[in-house]
């Protein structure tokens, strides 16, 4: 049996799918979600992908301001190592209710934290995110850019890093990766999990997905006067099975026995496309006319942003395998056969 890795937020769009990779990597996996955004039907359906490594997924829910109910599990199992995705997203939300994102998110990791202590667990690969980076003044973003979050969502992810960095300075048996990731998207090439977000998609794929299927009369193009091509933003697109992937080689750096202390990797594909470049690829490869509205900026957006992916390429050994068509082919897959994401009625 290989290592038992505890993953927060499993549940949910990247965490099921890096629960897939665990398993199929030879690891176990407990997954720990609270459900608030997620759905148990995920973590099922990355069993049955997994074939016989599925009963290596173990599923609790679990949310992580329950000090009592985490501690309680970290007793009853020896876990060698945490991926860290539990926490609340969306950035409008957040600018709302920043309450309740510090709340959940550095809260909720401050307990973590806590609690891996109290066990000796100190290995840990946190899903931060390219939101640090705020607007950049230069592109490619490495990691040693300026950090400057635009929003309560974005200050979280920043917080969380600096008590990470904190706690490997109190204590060298800390080995800690931060990986910040660019903008995931696409699904499973099964089309069985994929990105499910309640209410209002904020993301571009997921809306275009809606619009695709008629759940969505259009998509809102927000800013079509930036100074890039086509008058859109610019973002670096990296399929969630990349990113995946990616969260495998962080582990295996950390469980290599070298002290890293807390090292910090961006994952993207280091390529810049515009909004309307990625609907114009996904209409190709749905097949469907994509209606548009065009609308003025939305404060805080940055104009271009992308990766520089270096350091993640010669340290981790991991790049993105794949483009924006396989990354609209398999969004497109995973909206047909899911147009209502998880409450969708059984296709078969």
């Amino acid at each position: 049996m290989g290592k038992t890795v505890l993953v927060t937020g499993g549940a949910g769009y990247i965490g099921s799918h890096t629960v897939l990779e665990l398993v199929k990597a030879g690891f176990k996996a407990v997954v720990v979600d609270n459900l608030d955004n997620s759905s148990e039907v995920a973590v099922k359906r990355a069993a049955e992908l997994a074939g016989d490594s599925g009963k290596n997924i173990d599923f609790h829910k679990i949310d992580l301001r329950d000090k009592e109910a985490l501690d309680k599990l970290f007793a009853s199992t020896a876990i060698e190592a945490v991926i860290h995705f539990a926490g609340l997203k969306a950035v409008g939300e957040s600018v709302k209710k920043p309450l309740l994102y510090y709340d959940n998110n550095i809260i909720g990791t401050v307990n973590l934290l806590d609690v891996m202590r109290a066990h000796g667990c100190k290995k840990l690969v946190f899903s931060s995110s390219a939101t640090v980076y705020g607007w950049p003044k230069e592109v490619p973003c490495t990691e040693e850019s300026p950090l400057f979050a635009m929003n309560p969502y974005g200050r979280t992810k920043l917080f969380i890093e600096e008590i990470c960095r904190d706690l490997c300075l109190s204590d060298p048996e800390w080995s800690i990766i931060l990986l910040r990731y660019f903008n995931p998207v696409g699904a499973h090439p099964s089309g069985l999990i994929g990105e499910d977000p309640r209410g209002i998609p904020n993301n571009l794929m997921p809306f275009l997905q809606q619009v695709a299927v008629e759940r969505m009369p259009a998509l809102t193009v927000f800013g079509t006067d930036y100074s890039t091509k086509d008058g859109t933003g610019i973002r670096d697109y990296i399929h969630v099975v990349d990113l995946s992937v990616g969260h495998i080689s962080a582990l295996q750096k950390l469980l290599d026995g070298s002290e890293l202390g807390c090292e910090v990797y961006n994952l993207g594909t280091g390529k810049g496309t515009s909004v309307l470049e990625m609907v114009a690829a996904f209409e190709k490869a749905s097949g469907k006319k994509i209606h548009l509205v065009l609308a003025g900026r939305r404060p805080g957006d940055a104009e271009t942003v992308y990766a520089s992916i270096a350091k993640a390429e010669k340290e981790l050994n991991w790049r993105a395998q794949f483009g924006i068509e396989e990354m609209c082919r398999d969004s497109w897959n995973w909206a047909c056969k899911n147009p209502w994401g998880y409450e969708s009625p059984d296709q078969s």
